[in-house]
């Protein structure tokens, strides 16, 4: 197996330990190194600031200060002990606020998306805090509520972790959706217009649910992302090897 190769300033051996703490089996499975690989994007894009967090600026439109560290492959964990717990594909850390972000790529596009939660969620009591998010996690679980593209599921779940882990921190919480609009896959097949317009249209309407409550939720595009940085004098040669390596986003 040929060990990935990471964008200059990445350090390897972080990335790779971070990867191996992770259950995805990204590496060792071949997926990391597939030209849609959305982890492979995330880890060369966050893996930049694992060793130097406060180069990292607060990120376009979220609400969380100047960043202490930085996380890839991040686990949060719900208020019990067993089961699956949430991975994210980064979290940072402020004076105030833990950010989680979800990175997207072309996972909105392909079918097989999460339509069921345990039954642990029932049993808590998540707070008047968190009723928007519980409130669409019943419209998911009633059939009410439904989407193709955006993976309503996991990001229900991943605001929960995020409450649950910014409780215990005494900090506020923010989950970041972090996503693309591919043109085109990487076979070159163009993607549907449709596809990226309904796409957005189930971002909107899943932020307009959930705006209020004591997770914030901010989708964010990535190409929006990397103009930002390439502002940053420091910053603008690592945007520029990103979208070299993975292309307009």
């Amino acid at each position: 197996m040929t060990a990935p190769e990471f964008l200059p300033g990445v350090s390897a051996a972080a990335v790779l330990a971070a990867l191996a703490r992770s259950p995805g089996n990204e590496v060792a499975s071949g997926k990391f190194g597939s030209p849609e690989s959305s982890s492979a994007l995330a880890v060369n894009a966050f893996g930049w600031f694992l060793d130097r967090p406060s180069s990292l600026p607060p990120l376009p439109g979220v609400p969380m200060g100047q960043p202490q560290t930085v996380d890839i492959e991040a686990e949060l964990r719900f208020p019990w002990s067993g089961g699956r717990h949430p991975w994210l594909d980064a979290a940072i850390t402020t004076a105030t606020t833990l950010v989680g972000v979800e990175s997207k790529r072309y996972e909105p596009f392909r079918p097989g998306k999460a339509t069921r939660f345990s039954e642990a969620f029932d049993s808590r009591d998540w707070g008047k805090g968190m009723a928007r998010y519980t409130a669409m996690r019943l419209a998911l679980i009633e059939g009410r509520q439904a989407y193709r593209c955006l993976d309503a599921v996991q990001l229900v779940k991943h605001a929960y972790a995020l409450r649950t882990q910014s409780v215990k921190r005494g900090l506020g919480a923010v989950l970041v959706y972090l996503h693309a609009s591919p043109a085109i896959w990487a076979s070159g097949k163009p993607m549907s217009p449709d596809a990226i317009a309904r796409h957005a249209a189930e971002i909107a309407d899943f932020a307009s649910a959930v705006k209020g409550d004591d997770v914030s939720f901010v989708a964010l595009h990535w190409a929006d992302l990397l103009a930002d940085w390439a502002k940053a004098p420091a910053l603008s040669a690592h945007a520029a090897a990103i979208t070299a390596r993975f292309g307009p986003l």
